[in-house]
């Protein structure tokens, strides 16, 4: 089994505190499902959040949120991103030695595979899969590409021994035990879940995992096709969500 660390929503940019929140490392890999923080506005604190979990994990996978664009544009995040990951995560690497730093994977359409167990390995495929139904028409092409992405992956990957594991920032379920009951009924709900239960992605059995953030409720339960449906959102420091773990770690 291959263990997972895995947050979201910790939304470090209300009170400015990359540089105070602490992430035990109780895994050899942790998974951020977006919403971290600003990236734009608060750049080298971001980042110097992310060089700091690199040094206590494996591996950071790091879905985007639709706060990390905040005060430019999504263009502009994942460039920054990709910056991080090819210059500031090198230079760190230079200067403290390449050991103690783990490998960051930015998940925009990403497949990053796991081969350090006997059963078969595990691949994960991340991308923030916007929802869907919003009139702004950029917003649903990035939900259909997403989405079309996903469904190639899992397909190509049904029927095999890899266990795969899905991770977006956006709910991909509007199962009742993945939603707030409160807002159960909203008009505006699909501003944060799509309902995906007849696509493929959604119905293979390889898939064992599917964690997400953005709603700031979060769940833990098993579907009636073997996967477990996962988010563990921390929420923002003066409303956080029931049941955020800090220590929490998934089996896949």
């Amino acid at each position: 089994m291959v263990k997972i660390q895995i947050q979201s929503d910790l939304h470090l940019e209300v009170t400015k505190s990359y540089d105070i929140f602490e992430i035990v490392p109780k895994a050899p890999y942790l998974a951020l499902l977006g919403d971290i923080g600003c990236i734009s506005k608060h750049y080298n604190e971001y980042a110097q959040f992310l060089l700091t979990q690199l040094r206590n994990f494996k591996a950071v996978l790091l879905v985007l949120g639709n706060h990390e664009p905040y005060h430019s544009s999504w263009v502009e995040a994942k460039a920054s991103m990709v910056r991080f990951r090819d210059e500031d995560v090198a230079a760190a690497r230079q200067q403290e030695g390449g050991e103690q730093l783990g490998a960051f994977v930015l998940l925009d359409q990403t497949r990053f595979d796991i081969d350090d167990d006997e059963e078969g390995g595990v691949t994960i495929l991340g991308c923030t899969l916007f929802s869907k139904d919003w009139e702004v028409e950029e917003h649903n092409q990035e939900h259909a590409r997403d989405l079309a992405w996903l469904n190639s992956e899992v397909e190509s990957l049904s029927g095999g021994r890899r266990r795969v594991a899905v991770l977006t920032h956006y709910c991909p379920t509007f199962d009742e035990r993945a939603q707030d009951p409160q807002h159960k009924d909203s008009p505006i709900r699909s501003g944060f879940a799509t309902e995906l239960s007849g696509e493929p992605c959604w119905k293979s059995e390889s898939v064992k995992l599917w964690a997400f953030g953005h709603t700031h409720y979060n769940c833990n339960f098993v579907d009636e096709y073997g996967k477990r449906i996962y988010a563990n959102q921390r929420g923002y420091v003066f409303s956080q969500s029931p049941g955020f773990d800090g220590t929490a770690v998934v089996e896949v």
